[in-house]
């Protein structure tokens, strides 16, 4: 493997480009048909701008919609100051889906984007994720 690419479905490019750049203070790196680039976490992120409706894949049966959905797979943001981050998030839009919770490895709130998608905000403390590696 030579890399990771993040992709994520939106309903309304525009929208999702000042979500997620004043959300989590991503930038907008390479325009292309159609689509967009953010910049400025560990991993590009390529907004796609998918209808609602649309065939999610072509053997699933299943429909796009925006609503709030599980996924298995979900992204985590690590942050600095997971209140300011937090306050930043919810300002543009995110739903807040629970306050932060602290663990020892530190601390995480849950929320959703305006498009469905769950997300996390994490701020490790100490030495993050090695406090509980066995």
């Amino acid at each position: 493997m030579s890399g990771l690419l993040v992709n994520i479905d939106v309903e309304n490019l525009d929208e999702a480009t000042r979500f997620y750049c004043a959300a989590l203070g991503l930038r907008v790196g390479r325009r292309f048909e159609g689509w967009i680039e953010l910049v400025g976490a560990a991993a590009p992120i390529y907004l796609l701008p998918k209808a609602a409706g649309t065939a999610a894949s072509p053997k699933s049966g299943e429909k796009r919609h925006y609503g709030r959905h599980w996924t298995p797979v979900h992204l985590d943001f690590v942050v600095t100051d997971l209140e300011k981050a937090l306050a930043a998030a919810s300002e543009a839009g995110a739903t807040v889906e629970s306050q932060i919770e602290t663990h020892a490895w530190g601390r995480i709130a849950l929320l959703a984007d305006p498009f469905g998608n769950g997300f996390c905000l994490l701020q490790f403390t100490g030495r993050g994720y090695d406090e509980i590696a066995r």
